[in-house]
This record gives structure tokens, C-alpha cells and sequence, in this order.
């Protein structure tokens, strides 16, 4: 076999596979900033002012006629989308970062297709499916999940000294959080895995008004940010707060905006087209495995016996929804294009 076809071969899996490390970068990244004292809304508004710039030229020379079907109803769809997808979504998984950590919030990212089941059915989007095979599997998943997630919050266990390097390391001790830290940080996180699953929803009736890909994303974007820069500056108005230099915090917003905004979109649409919806979110669990390695390795994180058995956990029971999902009937009450869009959500398409 030729380097060529051998390629061909493995060209979606390598893909996936960079889309996952990219992630991990943002992740372990944003971490960094957040605990130098960054403002959450500056480091949202700037990459969202990136992401906007970095979509347009897609939105002007793709789907350029898209531009004159723009009507007030996808306005305001779009200001909701931007609402939920972005100020929402985005605000609250860097306040639950900063609270906890980079593999804890991960974690938690991993619950939003479960999470968007949930509310997609009770507004009666989605069916459970219990009469077939593929329904219970989901439901069992749905339980497996949640029951990992809990775990993690819930239960510590003995801590694995993993790297030799950190177990004497004195600043290991200053990064040890309060109890009152880690449950304002779950509540943060769980209002993230909301906001996303009501944008998933919100996206389906979006794209029934207007159906675009890139125009619906950049505008998405830009509602987001000006969302972003009228809270931020109701909260804190300093000038000092907004000031960008030449420094790891400005690193975030451009690697953020560019690869986890940009790149990542780019690369999850062409492998839904190549294999299917189901296929991303089958590799998300590699970007926690990576982000809970390098966050103990570089931070000092101590990882705990609670933290892997939930991890365990919620990566058996996405398996298992996502098994599950793929193998029931489709539903009759939602057509197969936007039920695509909204059962296989992939939380790293616009970078949270």
C-alpha cells in the first residue's frame, strides 16, 4: 500500500485525531490565562471578535447569496443562538474552569449530547425509544453518564502520584481548591452543558429560517460578542482589565479563535459529510485522556481514584448513547437532516 492511499486509509481517524489534540491546547491554555487572573468576558469577547473575522471570508465567498435571504426572524434567532452557544455556554465553562480544573471541565463537556437528549425530549424533539433495542442502550448510557458524572463530583478517593517530579512540589498545594470552589465550579459547568444543549435545539429552528453554515456560525459569533462585551463592561469597566499585550493570554484568544473555532469547525463538517454525525463525538473522550495526562504532568494536578472511575463511567455510557443513537429508528417528527444536526452534538465545532 502506497503512502498516498495508506493516507486516504486513515485520513478521517488523523483528523478526528488532530481536532482532539487542538482541543486539549485550548483546553490546558485557557486554564492557564484563567488562573493569571484573565477577565472572562475580555478573553470571550476578543476571541469571539477572532472568530468573526476568521469565519466571514467563508461566509462572503461560499455561501455569498446567503447574505439576501437574511430575515428579522433569523435575527432573532441568531441573537438567541449567539446567546446560548456563546455568552452562555462560553462564559460559564471559564468561570466553572477557573473553579475547578482542565480535566474536570472536560469531563463535564462530555455529558452535552446526553444532556441535549434530555431536553430535546422534553420538548418532545427527540423519543426515548424505549420499544427498541438501540432506545434502552441510549437510556442505559443516558444513566451511566450521569451516575460517572455525579462520581466525580461527588467522590475523591486516594490520589495517584503519578509523576514523581510533583509529589514534593509546594505549589501542588496552593492549587488544592475548597469544597465550596469545586460545587460553585459543577454548578458553572452544569449551566454550560445547559446553555449548549438549549443551542443545539435553537440551531434546528434556526436553520428551518435560514439554512446556512457559515453566514448562521459568523453572525452567531458576532451577536456573541457583542452579548460578551456589554455584560463585560456592566462588570468590570477598567482599562486594564481590556488591555491585550504580548503574552500568554493573547496566545488563547488567537489559538482559541483560529483552531478551536476555526480549524475544528472545518474538520468536524467535512467528517460528518465523509462518515456520518455519529463519528466525531466518538473520539471526544481523547481530549479529556490527553488534557487529565499533560494537566498532571505541566500543572501539578493530582489526579484522583473518584476522578478516573467517573471518567471511566461517562466514556462507557457516551459509547453506549452513542451506540444506542445510531441504531434506533429515526423519528418520524423530525426531519433526517436537522435530527442529525441536533442528536450528535459536537461541543468542539465552535470551540467551547
Amino acid at each position: 500500500m502506497g503512502m498516498k492511499a495508506l493516507f486516504g486509509k486513515y485520513k478521517a481517524p488523523m483528523s478526528m485525531l488532530l481536532v482532539q489534540l487542538l482541543a486539549t491546547g485550548m483546553f490546558l491554555l485557557s486554564k492557564a490565562v484563567l488562573n493569571e487572573g484573565a477577565f472572562v468576558f475580555s478573553l470571550l469577547t476578543y476571541r469571539l471578535i477572532i472568530a468573526t473575522i476568521f469565519l466571514a471570508p467563508f461566509a462572503y465567498f461560499i455561501e455569498r447569496n446567503m447574505a439576501r435571504k437574511l430575515s428579522w426572524v433569523a435575527v432573532v434567532w441568531i441573537f438567541f443562538n449567539g446567546l446560548s452557544g456563546t455568552t452562555m455556554a462560553m462564559g460559564l465553562y471559564y468561570y466553572g474552569l477557573r473553579n475547578t480544573s482542565a480535566s474536570f471541565a472536560t469531563n463535564f463537556l462530555n455529558l452535552i449530547p446526553v444532556i441535549t437528549f434530555i431536553l430535546s425530549t422534553i420538548v418532545r424533539i427527540e423519543k426515548l425509544g424505549l420499544e427498541s433495542k438501540g432506545g434502552r442502550v441510549k437510556i442505559a448510557g443516558t444513566i451511566l453518564c450521569v451516575a460517572g458524572a455525579l462520581t466525580i463530583s461527588l467522590y475523591k478517593g486516594m490520589p495517584l502520584h503519578m509523576w514523581t517530579s510533583h509529589v514534593h512540589n509546594p505549589q501542588i498545594s496552593t492549587k488544592r481548591r475548597t469544597t465550596g470552589e469545586m460545587a460553585r465550579g459543577s454548578c458553572m459547568l452544569v449551566g454550560c452543558c445547559l446553555s449548549t444543549a438549549v443551542w443545539f435545539i435553537i440551531q434546528v429552528r434556526l436553520f428551518k429560517v435560514y439554512p446556512s453554515m457559515y453566514w448562521a456560525t459568523m453572525l452567531s459569533c458576532l451577536a456573541g460578542c457583542i452579548q460578551s462585551t456589554i455584560v463585560g463592561i456592566a462588570i468590570d469597566r477598567r482599562k486594564a482589565t481590556w488591555r491585550l499585550g504580548w503574552d500568554l493570554q493573547l496566545l488563547t484568544i488567537v489559538y482559541s479563535a483560529v483552531f478551536s473555532t476555526g480549524a475544528n469547525f472545518c474538520l468536524i463538517s467535512w467528517a460528518v459529510a465523509k462518515r456520518g454525525p455519529t463519528y466525531p463525538s466518538m473520539f471526544n473522550p481523547l481530549s479529556l485522556i490527553f488534557v487529565t495526562i499533560l494537566e498532571s504532568f505541566f500543572m501539578g494536578e493530582e489526579i484522583f481514584i473518584g476522578s478516573i472511575l467517573g471518567m471511566i463511567m461517562i466514556i462507557g455510557g457516551l459509547y453506549a448513547f452513542l451506540w444506542g443513537k445510531r441504531n434506533e429508528p429515526a423519528p418520524s417528527i423530525v426531519r433526517p437532516c436537522h435530527r442529525k444536526q441536533l442528536s450528535q452534538p459536537n461541543v468542539q465545532a465552535l470551540g467551547t
